[in-house]
C-alpha cells in the first residue's frame, strides 16, 4: 500500500514539522504502507528525508495559507496519482499511539475519512449551533432541510486517491469561485469541506481519538492530538484572550449562528 501525507507549513508552522514527521513515521500505518509526505512551505531545507517531497510555498497569513490548501495540492496531482491512498494532517497534529490501516483508512463503500468534531458531540444541544457557513451566496452554504447533520473537523481528512482528487479539484475551484464573489465562507476550507462531505458517504473518527486538543482532560488516551501552539511558541498567543470582551463575543456569535439558522 502506498500512501500520500498532504502537510502545509510555512512562518512560524515549520517547526512543527520534525514532531509530527516523527511521530507519523513512528505510529502512523507503521509497517503496513509506504509512506511520502508532500510539504508545502518556505523552508527549503526543512527536510533531507527522501520520502518527504518539498514545495516552496511562501507565506500568506491567515486565512488564505488555509483557505487555499485545495490549491496547492492541485500540484502535486500527477504524483499523486500513483498512489493508493491521500490524507492531510493539520502542521500541528502529533501521533502518540499506533494508528492502523484498519481503523483509519477507509473503504470503497466508506467514500471518505474525516474527523467528527467532539465538541459538537457533547456541548451543543443543537444543530443550530454548528458553525456551518450560513451564507446563501457561498458554494459552502449548507441549508437546514435535514433530519441529521454531522460536523468535521479540518485537521485530518483523506480517501482512496481518485475520490479524494475529486474532492480537491471540487473544493479548489468552489473556494476560488467564492473569493472572487468577495466571499470566504465561515470556516474557511472547513466550511468547503463539510458542505461536499454533506451528502456523500464518509467514515467518521471521533476527535477524542484522532485529534483531541492536547490540553483536554481526555487527551492521554488520543491517538492523534492537536498540539497547543502557544507551548511550542508564544507567537501564537498573539490571538488568544479569555477575557470578559471574548465570552462576549463568542456568546454574540453563537446567537448569530442560531438566528441564521432560522432565517
Amino acid at each position: 500500500m502506498k500512501t500520500a501525507i498532504l502537510y502545509i507549513c510555512t512562518g512560524k508552522y515549520n517547526q512543527f514539522f520534525s514532531g509530527f514527521y516523527e511521530s507519523c513515521e513512528k505510529f502512523f500505518l507503521a509497517d503496513e504502507s509506504e509512506k511520502t509526505y508532500f510539504v508545502w512551505t518556505d523552508d527549503l531545507t526543512l527536510s533531507q528525508s527522501d520520502n518527504v517531497r518539498i514545495f516552496e510555498k511562501h507565506c500568506e497569513g491567515f486565512p488564505k495559507d488555509s483557505l487555499f490548501r485545495f490549491d496547492m495540492f492541485l500540484q502535486a496531482e500527477d504524483e499523486l496519482k500513483s498512489f493508493d491512498y491521500v490524507f492531510f494532517f493539520n502542521s500541528n497534529m502529533l501521533f502518540l499511539k499506533p494508528v492502523q490501516a484498519r481503523e483509519f483508512v477507509p473503504t470503497e463503500s466508506d467514500g471518505f475519512l474525516c474527523a467528527l468534531d467532539a465538541d459538537f458531540d457533547k456541548v451543543y444541544p443543537h444543530v443550530s449551533f454548528y458553525p456551518y457557513e450560513r451564507n446563501k451566496r457561498s458554494l459552502a452554504y449548507i441549508p437546514k432541510d435535514r433530519k441529521s447533520y454531522r460536523y468535521f473537523h479540518g485537521g485530518v481528512n483523506g480517501g482512496r486517491t481518485k475520490e479524494y482528487l475529486e474532492l480537491i479539484h471540487t473544493l479548489s475551484d468552489n473556494v476560488r469561485k467564492d473569493y472572487d464573489n468577495g466571499i470566504i465562507a465561515q470556516y474557511h476550507d472547513e466550511s468547503h469541506l463539510n458542505r461536499y462531505l454533506l451528502d456523500r458517504r464518509c467514515k467518521s473518527l471521533h476527535s477524542d481519538l484522532y485529534g483531541m486538543d492536547e490540553n483536554a482532560n481526555s487527551s492521554a488516551t488520543a491517538k492523534i492530538i492537536i498540539r497547543d501552539k502557544t507551548k511550542v511558541d508564544a507567537y501564537f498567543n498573539k490571538d488568544r484572550g479569555y477575557g470578559v470582551r471574548r465570552k462576549i463575543k463568542r456568546g454574540l456569535q453563537l446567537i448569530g449562528q442560531i438566528v441564521t439558522w432560522y432565517v
